[in-house]
């Protein structure tokens, strides 16, 4: 079986021998290409309804995995212990979303890695990971399609205060495709930043934060722009 893209990213990402939980799995795809792939030692797939969780059963029968991959229908990481996983998978998700996960499941500081993938919210999940003891250790980027998807690996331990253009981007790296989140964000923070302003009641501190956080987007585009050219 092919993984699309961003789950192949997703799967680069997954180290050798790992436990997985793949959170809202879906068709199951992630945990049986990795264990097709012997790339983990087990993998629970779970669920909060119980329509993807079949479709993930049927996936795992289809390639001879059935009783190799723990299903659980439940929500977030409620019905997974501790002690089962030492990696875990939250991906194709809201930034919401994953906080809330995370903070009913308080073990995943420790000494476990966190594979995230937000498809929306991505400032205010990187503050509150700051917030909440953990710290991205480092992101990839991948184009499916016209779509741009940030995956951050993730652990316990303390992040560096992130300035207003981190929280967007991340902190700035030469990876693939770069250049091109970057350009994708600073299009994003342009048109969040001309609305706050056509407002009838425009809000001060938003526009403020908007123009530092293209102010440092422009400076990370300049960094790596630099970079290219000195290398």
């Amino acid at each position: 079986m092919e993984l699309s893209p961003r789950l192949h990213t997703i799967a680069q990402q997954v180290p050798m021998g790992a436990r997985l939980v793949d959170v809202g799995t879906d068709h199951g795809y992630l945990p049986v290409w990795l264990l097709l792939n012997h790339q983990i030692k087990s993998a629970v797939a779970a669920d909060l309804r119980e329509g993807p969780l079949s479709h993930a059963r049927e996936t795992s029968r289809q390639h001879g995995l059935s009783e190799s991959i723990s299903f659980r229908l439940c929500d977030g990481l409620a019905d997974i212990k501790a002690d089962e996983v030492d990696t875990v998978v939250l991906a194709g998700m809201g930034g919401e979303t994953i906080a809330a996960i995370l903070k009913a499941a308080p073990w995943t500081r420790q000494e476990k890695l966190l594979i995230l993938q937000p498809m929306t919210g991505a400032p205010r999940l990187r503050l509150w990971l700051q917030d909440h003891g953990y710290t991205i250790i480092k992101e990839a980027i991948c184009c499916e399609g016209k779509k741009l998807y940030s995956i951050w690996i993730v652990a316990g331990g303390v992040m560096p205060p992130l300035s207003p253009a981190e929280q967007w981007a991340g902190v700035n790296c030469s990876v693939a495709l770069r250049l091109d989140y970057l350009n994708m964000l600073e299009s994003k923070a342009e048109k969040a930043l001309c609305g706050h302003k056509a407002a009838q009641i425009p809000e001060q501190a938003a526009i403020a934060y908007l123009e530092e956080v293209l102010t440092g987007l422009r400076e990370m585009k300049k960094e790596l722009e630099s970079n290219d050219h000195s290398s």
